[in-house]
């Protein structure tokens, strides 16, 4: 007999077990068993005082956030709504069906009032249990970055005031005497034979910090005008990450506005990764927006092969330059420190550059104007001028490792594999989109989305793991099985 709805509602309500409501292999439970938040209230107690109100418990306030990425639900509002219909939130998050669910404000008054150290320490220890299990190789990484759009429209694009201006400036001028201050004695001196004074002190090729801008978000300041694949320019962030190459696990992330040139992070970014991961890289690979001269002096000096795609190696020979003799037909003699030009002529150096770090070596005055081979040589009226680095041995053995085949082996897995990163972060879990104002809540939500990434990679390992140990077991219990099923059938027959 067909049954009909019961439409009364019931008068008792009774507690539901939400534990035994959850599958054993929910997304939700993996995580649970693995992610471990007991670190959290110990580090952010010194943020709460010892009367008022009860807060929110603050690891409950952790996984909430979790939630937002992980799902790449919209809004901290529209999580709130959706909270009280999933049971599976409910059990991620400790509460029962009848408990109330907290204000969307308290997930912008905890990130304000934490900062984003304790998002540092929990992507932190993330990636340490991602090496624990045996998924972080760290030897080989990937370097990249990716533009985010900010929260702002560009009618909030004003032009910046003096005031504001002169502090942009002040600030890029102490960053820039402090890179200075590191700099070693030994490199801003003459090579010898040179007969001429040392050079002022200025910043290497790479370290230096764009100040011109002329314009700025009143709704986000830290948000900078960007253009990009010759579309309109707009207010973006840019999210720099380092990838192991053997399970693809984030090891190190770093967030900056979208003006700053990716090729000065790189330093910074092998540093993060040794820090976290506790190894060094030994091979890095990345774009040509890397292969500057500075990555590629300081990739030798700290003993990491370069696998650089070289900057401006597709334009090399053309332009100006087309047409005309190369570096390499000008021998150089370390003995004296000059170059021999093909028509046999001196070419002694004369002066550093300053922001390149490389000497220029030209020929005796009027040598240039009256020789036979003017016109394969240089198009420029003064003459000839060849540049050489103040580390150009160092240059030269990174450019060879850069070209080598095993080189552009990882250039080519490069493509999919980072890129593959940033794609499932756009795609999945809302990387492309700014959801707060501020070049530090930008911070803070670079690092929940790699913590989600690595939580994924590290709970299909876990699976993995498991299924592994579990096919010997199935096996053997077959093999029980068809031995009970023989015996049997002889006893049967007996």
């Amino acid at each position: 007999m067909m049954s009909e709805e019961d439409s009364q509602v019931p008068i008792w309500s009774y507690r539901v077990n939400l534990d035994k409501r959850i599958r054993s292999d929910h997304p939700l439970r993996r995580i649970n068993g693995v992610l471990d938040l007991s670190f959290v209230r110990g580090q952010v107690a010194h943020t709460y005082g010892r009367r008022g109100n009860k807060s929110v418990p603050p690891r409950v306030i952790v996984r909430m956030m979790l939630l937002l990425f992980l799902d790449d639900i919209k809004s901290e509002r529209e999580l709130m709504r959706i909270i009280p219909e999933r049971l599976d939130y409910l059990w991620f998050l400790g509460y029962q069906l009848d408990d109330p669910i907290p204000n969307h404000s308290v997930l912008s008054k905890a990130r304000k009032r934490w900062g984003k150290e304790l998002f540092v320490s929990l992507f932190s220890r993330v990636v340490q249990q991602c090496v624990e299990a045996g998924l972080v190789e760290g030897s080989k990484i990937h370097v990249d970055a990716s533009l985010v759009d900010a929260n702002a429209n560009l009618r909030s694009v004003k032009p910046l005031d003096t005031k504001t201006l002169k502090a942009i400036e002040q600030t890029a001028r102490e960053q820039l005497q402090k890179l200075d201050e590191q700099e070693d004695d030994d490199q801003s001196q003459p090579p010898p034979s040179s007969g001429e004074g040392g050079a002022p002190s200025q910043p290497a090729e790479g370290k230096y910090f764009k100040t011109n801008r002329q314009f700025g978000s009143k709704t986000d300041p830290d948000a900078t005008l960007v253009r990009h694949g010759g579309l309109k320019s707009r207010l973006r962030y840019k999210s720099h990450r380092v990838v192991d190459d053997a399970h693809e696990i984030i090891t190190a992330v770093e967030t900056t506005t979208g003006a700053v040139d990716e090729a000065a992070r790189l330093v910074s970014l092998l540093e993060a990764h040794e820090d976290i991961t506790g190894q060094a890289a030994q091979t890095v690979i990345a774009d040509a927006r890397y292969g500057s001269v500075h990555n590629l002096i300081a990739c030798q000096k700290a003993r990491i092969r370069p696998h650089l795609k070289l900057l401006g190696e597709s334009i090399r020979g053309k332009g100006r330059s087309e047409g005309i003799y190369s570096e390499e037909r000008f021998l150089y003699d370390p003995s004296t420190n000059t170059y021999r030009c093909p028509a046999n002529q001196l070419m002694k150096p004369r002066r550093l550059h300053p922001q390149r770090q490389t000497w220029e070596y030209v020929t005796a005055k009027g040598v240039c104007l009256v020789c036979k081979l003017r016109a394969l040589c240089t198009r420029s009226c003064t003459g000839r001028t060849i540049h050489r680095h103040r580390d150009q041995e160092l240059l030269e053995k990174a450019r060879k490792i850069a070209s080598s085949k095993a080189a552009k082996g990882d250039l080519k897995r490069r493509q999919h594999l980072i890129e593959r990163s940033f794609a499932d972060a756009a795609n999945c879990h809302g990387l492309k989109r700014a959801r707060w104002r501020g070049l530090w809540k930008q911070a803070i939500q670079d690092l929940l989305i790699a913590t989600v990434q690595n939580l994924r990679k590290l709970l299909k390992h876990l699976s993995k793991s498991d299924q592994a140990l579990a096919n010997p077991l199935i096996q053997l219990l077959h093999e029980l099985s068809w031995l009970f099923q023989s015996r049997s059938a002889a006893l049967l027959a007996i």
